[in-house]
């Protein structure tokens, strides 16, 4: 079986059917270091992610792995942290929200203990677990799903599924971040949208080992991957009227990514036209390391030879 696609969503599920008994190779285009999902946050949230009745049980079976790797966090990468979701309330949220511990309203927001995720310490974590799974990690770029030599191709190409399968409704949601020293800040913090109006801003922080994530935008439609200097600014300025010792934090790093965004998951097996099986497992949008393990799971299911 080979699953086409080595960031978060491939390399999970990957790891799912390698642990199931299923020999996989993992195709990459490049490494995992270099996917969109190693500059994510990364917060576990059901974030720019559709539709809602599955989203729910995806995430929640993925909260159980990620509290379960939070026992070894300088291995995982995965951390319990508390923050707050500003302007958010309980009420507003989908049934799922009730089953996700000590999430409380408060006087500012919402308020929760979530898996926060050191993203390339989890991406490298996933790839050794799928190799001592028996898997294996190649860097070759596929342009043609059908001539994949497999019984069982996986598609979790991301973004490159618009011309991989190809399937226009996969569309680039830019995210533009900017990583500074942490000045000793130790709690998570969101707030969508933005009081100067500027279009796609929000603001979050996220306490990461190597410093704090300050973000950030979801361009839709943007494809530019050239950090914007006067959006950086802004960032900066929006994060450290939270939090305003950010104002002279020092500036390590501009990040920017491409969450592929589609108006659902498509998770679902298709025939190749020669009859083999094709498992799509892609749009996950701004919510691929919360919905991982519940994706992973239910490709691993669609992928596995019937009985």
């Amino acid at each position: 079986m080979i699953v086409v696609g080595g960031g978060v969503i491939g390399l999970t599920t990957a790891v799912v059917l390698a642990e199931g008994g299923i020999r996989v190779r993992v195709w990459t285009r490049e490494p995992a270091e270099r996917t969109t999902s190693a500059v994510a946050g990364a917060l576990w949230w059901p974030y720019r992610i559709e539709p809602e009745a599955l989203v729910g049980p995806w995430a929640l079976a993925s909260l159980v792995v990620y509290e379960e790797l939070a026992a070894r966090p300088e291995e995982t990468g995965v951390r319990m942290v508390e923050g707050v979701h500003r302007g958010m309330r309980l009420d507003e949220l989908g049934p799922w929200a009730a089953r996700v511990p000590g999430l409380r309203d408060l006087a500012e927001g919402l308020g929760a203990r979530l898996p926060l995720i050191d993203m390339p310490v989890h991406l490298a974590w996933l790839r050794e677990r799928l190799l001592k799974a028996g898997g294996t990690v190649e860097e070759r770029a596929v342009t043609d799903l059908a001539a994949v030599p497999a019984p069982v191709v996986v598609n979790c190409a991301g973004l490159d599924a618009r011309s991989l399968v190809p399937d226009p409704a996969v569309r680039p949601v830019r995210g533009q971040l900017v990583v500074v020293e942490n000045p000793g800040i130790t709690t998570w913090f969101t707030s969508v949208g933005d009081a100067s109006g500027a279009a796609g801003a929000s603001t979050y922080l996220f306490p990461q080992p190597g410093g704090l994530i300050l973000g950030g935008t979801a361009e839709e439609d943007a494809w530019s991957l050239t950090p914007d200097p006067r959006v950086a600014d802004g960032i900066v300025a929006r994060c450290a009227a939270v939090h305003p010792e950010i104002a002279g934090a020092r500036v390590l790093a501009h990040r920017v990514g491409l969450r592929p965004t589609r108006d659902a998951v498509r998770l679902e097996r298709r025939a190749l036209p020669d009859g083999r099986a094709l498992v799509h497992n892609y749009g996950h949008g701004g919510a691929g390391v919360t919905v991982a393990w519940g994706c992973a799971r239910e490709a691993a299911g669609l992928a596995r030879p019937a009985d």
